[in-house]
């Protein structure tokens, strides 16, 4: 009796192996044809309360989208897709207490959407000083010490007197009074298509997308693709000018 129950096992076996490899070439097959969504990992960011959240909620289907908006905690992951990509978002919230999580999501981001609250004129210093931040964020450089724990206490006490921040370009790691020299590739270094909305347009006191592009002196990003869009996120307008363009410039890239 054992050897048949083995065998009606093993059969099944086989069967669950061919399906999957039958499946897989099903993908393989789909992404060669084009008819597979190529994913897309997009970084969300800007201050607080200038429309994130709801930008992205918009460009969900109308099925998937939520009704009531509340102010992100952290950071969520949404997604959403166009003709030809994936995308999957990190919407990250902009509050001051959880701006300093953006940098651990870098290395993530293939695009990044950077949203400006138009007609906050206070603030858009605020904005322009994060901007300029993730701009410049250098790649985090780690030392090779091997063994020898004097030397790093060294540099760690150097450290402590530079008051060298997690943002700043050096920092030290000990694992195991094993130290290892690493860089890990950057926003800085990374020709990364960058697309900013000027939002809440609908708003009285909202300058234009022109006015906002002078505040935050995009004319100096030289090293990536940026375009600025005006837009109102309460009723869709300008986001699918925007994701078009994001789309294009995330294609030209991987040709």
């Amino acid at each position: 009796m054992l050897v048949p129950e083995l065998l009606r096992s093993l059969r099944g076996r086989v069967v669950s192996v061919h399906l999957i490899r039958i499946m897989g070439l099903f993908d393989k097959l789909a992404g060669w044809l084009g008819l597979k969504k190529k994913e897309v990992h997009v970084l969300c960011l800007g201050l607080d309360n200038s429309g994130k959240t709801t930008i992205i909620n918009k460009l969900k289907p109308s099925n998937a989208q939520t009704q009531d908006i509340v102010p992100t905690i952290g950071f969520s992951i949404e997604k959403f897709k166009t003709s030809s990509l994936s995308f999957t978002v990190f919407d990250m919230s902009g509050q001051g207490r959880y701006r300093n999580l953006w940098e651990h999501y870098y290395k993530e981001g293939q695009a990044i959407i950077f949203v400006i609250d138009s007609s906050d004129k206070l603030r858009m210093v605020v904005a322009k000083e994060e901007l300029d931040t993730l701009l410049n964020h250098p790649a985090i450089k780690v030392f090779e010490l091997g063994r020898d724990f004097k030397t790093y206490q060294k540099i760690c006490e150097h450290s402590q007197s530079m008051r060298l921040r997690p943002r700043d370009p050096t920092v030290c790691v000990l694992v195991g009074y094993n130290l290892q020299r690493t860089t890990m590739t950057d926003i800085k270094h990374r020709r990364l298509p960058i697309l900013f909305f000027a939002n809440k347009m609908d708003l009285r006191d909202a300058v234009s997308s022109v006015k906002v592009s002078q505040l935050l002196s995009l004319e100096n990003i030289k090293d990536k693709p940026w375009h600025i869009c005006a837009s109102d996120a309460l009723k869709g307008e300008g986001l699918q000018e925007g994701v078009d363009w994001l789309q294009d410039q995330i294609q030209a890239m991987k040709t």
